[in-house]
């Protein structure tokens, strides 16, 4: 992948070359607001949950990946294609803010082994099934990581106009334009990688939502109506290898 532009950045390209790259597709943001103190307990000390008008928000985001893979390495279908759907709140250290992902569920096992052992990422194996009808998606995922919480989601979702790109200090920009990921090790040392890709291709969008599970196991339950609903058909994206907070060692171990 090509990096263009990086004027919408909101810090530089990191020094280093990126490590991985891949795609996203009919990636679905549905946010609900949530207290802080709620998502403090869940969160480690050396991040600040960040917040927009006091509120902060977590987020159910199911999307498909393709083309995933290390640079230099050639794509191969069968391990560089799966789908996925992640749970997020949203942090911030003085220096940037980012994503903190409370799980992310997907069929490849590879990818969910590699991500745990070498990202400190949550990654869970799950049975997920996406079934595509014009532009309409029905997605459902049930979790199927031995010895894991169970989480379950079932929904239809397609985009209802056209695409657009969010302007800064909006809500629509503050939820879905983040260029770093949060991520703790198993020695509980928090580390951060930086992403980057275009703007987000952003479109209004309706969602079913029949089952919503996702976040009962970290205590919060969220109703199947009402969330902020956003769209976007493809996205790519480069990756840097995560470092802990203060420093470029790797792993987080």
């Amino acid at each position: 992948m090509m990096i263009a532009d990086t004027a919408h950045r909101p810090w530089p390209l990191p020094a280093a070359r990126w490590v991985m790259t891949m795609r996203w597709h009919d990636l679905l943001f549905l946010h609900w607001p949530i207290r802080p103190h709620v998502l403090r307990p869940l969160i480690p000390a050396a991040l600040e949950i960040d917040t927009f008008d006091g509120w902060a928000w977590i987020g159910v985001v199911p999307f498909r990946m393709s083309g995933v893979r290390p640079r230099s390495v050639p794509e191969l279908h069968c391990a560089s294609a799966f789908p996925e759907i992640n749970v997020r709140t949203y942090v911030k250290t003085p220096d940037r803010s980012g994503v903190w992902f409370f799980s992310l569920d997907a069929t490849n096992r590879l990818a969910v082994r590699v991500a745990r052992a070498w990202y400190g990422l949550p990654y869970y194996d799950a049975r997920i099934g996406v079934e595509h009808d014009g532009e309409n998606v029905r997605y459902r995922s049930t979790r199927v990581h031995r010895r894991a919480p169970a989480a379950e989601f079932d929904a239809s979702y397609g985009p209802t106009g056209p695409a657009y790109q969010s302007a800064r200090g909006t809500l629509d920009y503050w939820l879905t334009e983040r260029y770093c990921l949060y991520a703790s090790g198993r020695r509980g040392r928090v580390g951060y990688g930086d992403i980057h890709h275009a703007p987000w291709p952003l479109q209004p969008a309706e969602a079913e939502i029949r089952i919503n599970t996702m976040t009962e196991w970290l205590g919060v339950t969220h109703p199947t109506t009402n969330p902020m609903i956003h769209f976007a058909r493809r996205l790519d994206v480069v990756a840097w290898s995560v470092a802990r907070l203060g420093s470029a060692v790797l792993p987080l171990g």
